[in-house]
């Protein structure tokens, strides 16, 4: 792999010119077919073989208007009465005029017989619409249309907010604010550590032009893989963060030769055949992380891994090709103007020798540290936040707000119980009126609607609401105990069989799928990760060290997320109240993403320690050597990686900002106590062992030179040059 490397840098470096108009020419192609794309397919929001894709499926097949997509509407007059002949008449005039939109199936009246969707106070009103839209076929013109179809009753002084994944869908595209104080953030600490506006520039091409690529092949393949709309946001938090960190590191080892003297073209070829190992090696291992979600058994988690896994691939592909061009470009502004801008770092020399002095002592220290951070995640709850977690003001949660102060919180979040019935709804009656008399007595039941029968009578439909909110442990409880206890007491020895299902029971369900396959999924990734750092390196000991001390730091990511989220420590600075549940996918995402790139500061450390070893160093010699040329590296490419994540948090949705925060932070904490401090010390007690592998495992794996000390002391034609001409003053000052 050094070898193929290092000539595709030569070239492109040597022939910029001509490898710029080709990159150019496949980039315009790839955009025109990006253009030409059809629509994506719906997205698939299936949990096979939970309960409430049961209930799904029955009420697909017989009551259509229950398995679509719907919107609640609250009504609010807090000037006068919901009933006066002005506000009812405004009420209903929208009402109709929603019922005319297209795909509505149907439209709740609150001012209909029995229908207790009137505040006793008569000054709220709900209205639920809904529509005959899956989940994946939702888009912005359905949620703008129902915002128009209200102005009559605003005309009239009624206060309208509205929620539900209609209006969710609407409002999902906003200004890319994370993405570019992601960016700003990258220039100014890309322009610290390289002091060279052109070398700034040439990292941020490098790694935007992957992002970009990236976003146009997800494009592309959206219909053919079904690959869902969010894949699209984590591949742009994802690609972006690496990108600039793969482009940092080839181009920083880049400027090391050429300051050692080495010709562009040679340097260009050494940075890739070392630097470059080291990204595609980190590159593959996070792809294979992310893209093992597939192992959760969730379409839309699956094919979310594989997308974000196609960006990742752009950034590698982009750092290896588009960023020699640059170089070749830009090659009179790159070289450093101060030979001290490449030296090894001093700072980073004398801390590896205070780490490896006492290793023992620095193990134990960053172990504490990440187990204090990782003590909340004994406390954490997956569940799905809420409404009530919106930003204040924000439309959903003025409607969570108003239902919950005039009906209780349980009517944001109702079951809708799907029961089977072999013999006809209506010659089941009895057993029906059984069931839900038998529901009506549970403890945290506030209501329970009479069972109505589907048209074709081979199904009834319960309403039950809860007294507690959605994401409220009790309501988590009283599903439990619904599904185990209640609805199979009641309908033993009837034939019928009752399905939970509805938005919050969906939720659960997604959860406990997730839980489930979690172990599998973990133990998947890590022998994989385990399997390509052995082929890597070429050791034993360190790839099951290494996936030690990552899950270490994911349980510290796991740890911040809960402290922020569910107990609420600072939880006001990013505009989010506290006892919010995990959501369900959080955990199995940040595994995966920081797993692979804490993988890739790990590859970066580790490549050039073992460069140090291969040169002649002794262990503990090695470990100083190669922190002092990678520590300042590691450190500026973690806190860009946490700068671009953490900017996600500016975003309104609570999901965004769990990814972000618990990324951004995960992210500084590997890199702060793992790579800086526990990683040199573990290496430094195994000694030589740290590289030894078996004989039998070291012929099975394939053979991968990240170091490329077999490249980099080759002519352009392959010939090994002379010894006096080989030495690297670079590291001969390490």
């Amino acid at each position: 792999m050094s070898d193929l490397l290092a000539r595709l840098a030569r070239s492109i470096t040597g022939h910029w010119k001509r490898s710029l108009v080709i990159a150019l020419l496949v980039v315009v192609g790839i955009g025109a077919l990006s253009g030409a794309a059809g629509d994506p397919p719906p997205e698939n929001f299936d949990v096979p073989g939970t309960e409430s894709q049961q209930a799904y499926d029955l009420f697909n097949e017989h009551s259509p208007a229950l398995a679509g997509v719907d919107a609640t509407i609250v009504f609010n007059t807090p000037d006068g009465q919901i009933y006066s002949p002005e506000h009812k008449q405004a009420i209903r005039q929208s009402l109709g005029d929603i019922k005319d939109l297209n795909d509505v199936l149907t439209v709740s009246d609150p001012f209909a017989k029995g229908a207790g969707a009137i505040s006793k106070d008569g000054k709220i009103a709900y209205v639920d619409v809904r529509y005959d839209l899956d989940f994946g076929d939702v888009t912005k013109t359905q949620g703008t249309e129902l915002e128009d179809a209200t102005d009559p009753a605003k005309a009239a002084g009624v206060d309208v907010a509205m929620r539900g994944i209609v209006i969710d869908a609407s409002q999902q595209e906003q200004a890319p604010v994370g993405e570019l104080i992601g960016i700003a953030v990258a220039i100014i600490l890309l322009s610290l550590l390289f002091r060279s506006i052109a070398a700034m520039i040439a990292t941020l091409i490098g790694a935007l032009i992957g992002v970009m690529t990236g976003q146009m092949l997800l494009v592309i393949l959206a219909s053919p893989l079904g690959l869902p709309d969010f894949a699209a946001t984590i591949a742009v938090m994802l690609g972006l963060g690496a990108g600039i960190d793969y482009s940092l590191l080839i181009l920083g080892r880049f400027r090391e030769q050429a300051a050692a003297g080495d010709s562009v073209r040679d340097a260009a070829a050494k940075s890739a055949a070392t630097a470059g190992s080291a990204v595609m090696a980190a590159g593959l291992i996070v792809m294979v992380a992310i893209a093992g979600l597939l192992v959760i058994g969730i379409p839309l988690i699956g094919k979310m891994g594989i997308g974000a896994a196609i960006g990742v691939a752009a950034v590698v592909v982009s750092a290896l090709t588009v960023l020699p061009i640059m170089i070749g470009a830009l090659q009179r502004w790159l070289k450093p103007k101060k030979l001290s801008h490449v030296l090894p770092s001093k700072a980073f020399g004398s801390w590896g020798e205070k780490i490896t002095g006492q290793p023992w002592i620095a193990i134990a220290a960053g172990v504490v540290v990440l187990l204090i951070f990782a003590s909340p995640l004994l406390e954490m709850r997956l569940g799905s936040p809420d409404d009530g977690n919106q930003p204040e003001g924000k439309t959903q949660r003025v409607a969570y707000d108003l239902i919950s102060d005039g009906f209780g919180k349980g009517v944001n979040g109702p079951f809708l119980i799907a029961v089977d019935t072999p013999d006809g709804a209506k010659q089941s009656e009895a057993d029906l009126d059984q069931l839900v008399d038998d529901l009506k007595k549970t403890d945290g039941v506030a209501s329970v609607s009479p069972a109505s029968p589907s048209e074709d009578n081979k199904m009834a439909t319960i309403f039950l609401i809860p007294t507690t909110s959605p994401q409220d442990a009790a309501t988590s409880d009283l599903l439990t105990e619904l599904r185990d206890d209640v609805i199979p007491g009641a309908t033993a020895d009837t034939g019928l069989q009752a399905y939970v299902g509805g938005n919050t029971a969906s939720f659960e369900d997604f959860s406990d799928k997730v839980s489930e396959r979690l172990p599998v999924f973990i133990l998947v990734v890590i022998g994989l990760s385990v399997l390509l750092l052995m082929a890597a390196f070429r050791s034993l000991w360190i790839p099951l060290v290494s996936a030690l001390f990552n899950l270490l730091s994911v349980g510290a990511a796991y740890g911040v997320v809960v402290a922020v989220f569910q107990k609420g420590i600072g939880a006001s600075l990013i505009g989010v109240d506290s006892g919010v549940p995990i959501m369900s996918f959080i955990p199995v995402m940040i595994f995966a993403i920081l797993f692979g790139l804490s993988m890739d500061y790990n590859v970066f450390l580790l490549s050039r320690i073992h460069e140090a070893y291969n040169e002649g160093d002794s262990p503990r010699e090695s470990v100083i050597h190669g922190l002092s040329r990678i520590g300042k590296v590691i450190l500026f490419a973690g806190l860009i990686m946490a700068s671009v994540f953490m900017a996600f948090v500016t975003q309104q949705d609570v999901v965004a900002k769990m990814m972000g925060l618990g990324l951004g932070l995960a992210i500084l904490i590997d890199v702060l106590f793992v790579r800086l401090v526990i990683a040199p010390a573990v290496v430094t007690l195994l000694g030589d062992k740290a590289w030894w592998i078996p004989g039998w495992l070291d012929k099975v794996l394939p053979n991968v030179s990240l170091e490329g000390h077999l490249i980099a002391n080759k002519d352009p034609k392959g010939e090994p040059l002379a010894p006096e001409l080989a030495e690297d003053p670079i590291l001969e000052q390490g």
